[in-house]
C-alpha cells in the first residue's frame, strides 16, 4: 500500500512538474513570438511609411546602403528594368533627398522609420562638411555621402538603414568599386 501511495504521489508531482514546465515554455515562446511579431510589425510599418514618403512601391524596388572610406552610398533601383514609372519615381525621390539632406532636413528618414536614425544629429550639425551628391543609374539612382570629419556619423546612419530596411548589406566598409 505504501508503494502505491508513493507511486501515486510521485506521479502527481511529475505531472505537476511537467505542466509547470509546459506553461513556462509557453510563456517563453509567447514572449519570443511577441518580440518577433513586434519586429515584423515594425518592418511592415517601415515598408508602408516608406512607400508613402518615397512615392514608390517598396516591394518592386531594391535598396542598398554601402559604407565607404569617405562616407557611403544610398542606392535604390527598380527590380524590373522596364518599370519606367518606378525608375522615374526613384530618381525624383533621390534627387529630392540629396537636396533635403544638404539643407540639414532629415525628416524623410524620421517619417519612414518613426524615429530619428543614429548619426542624424551629427550630420545636421556638420552642415556642408558632409556632401550629398545625386547620381542617376539606368534602373534608379543613388546619393553619395562624402565627408572627411563625419564618417562615423554617416556610417551610423547607414548601418541603421541596413538593419531597419533589412537589406543584408555589409555593416562595415567594403572594397570600393563601381556599384552599377
Amino acid at each position: 500500500m505504501k508503494t502505491l501511495m508513493l507511486t501515486t504521489t510521485m506521479s502527481k508531482l511529475s505531472i505537476t512538474i511537467m505542466i509547470t514546465m509546459a506553461l513556462l515554455g509557453l510563456e517563453f515562446g509567447a514572449a519570443t513570438t511577441g518580440a518577433a511579431q513586434d519586429a515584423q510589425d515594425h518592418h511592415a510599418g517601415v515598408m508602408k511609411r516608406g512607400a508613402h514618403v518615397m512615392g514608390f512601391d517598396q516591394t518592386t524596388t531594391t535598396h542598398h546602403f554601402r559604407l565607404t572610406r569617405a562616407g557611403g552610398i544610398i542606392e535604390v533601383t527598380a527590380n524590373d528594368a522596364a518599370d519606367k514609372t518606378a525608375i522615374s519615381q526613384i530618381q525624383n525621390h533621390l534627387q529630392h533627398i540629396a537636396v533635403m539632406f544638404s539643407e540639414g532636413n532629415f525628416s524623410a528618414p524620421m517619417l519612414i522609420h518613426a524615429q530619428e536614425p543614429p548619426g542624424v544629429a551629427e550630420m545636421k550639425r556638420a552642415g556642408a562638411a558632409v556632401g550629398y551628391k545625386y547620381e542617376p543609374l539606368p534602373r534608379g539612382g543613388r546619393v553619395v555621402l562624402n565627408t572627411t570629419a563625419h564618417v562615423n556619423a554617416v556610417h551610423e546612419f547607414l548601418r541603421f538603414q541596413i538593419t531597419d530596411h533589412k537589406t543584408g548589406d555589409p555593416l562595415e566598409v567594403t572594397a570600393e568599386r563601381n556599384w552599377n
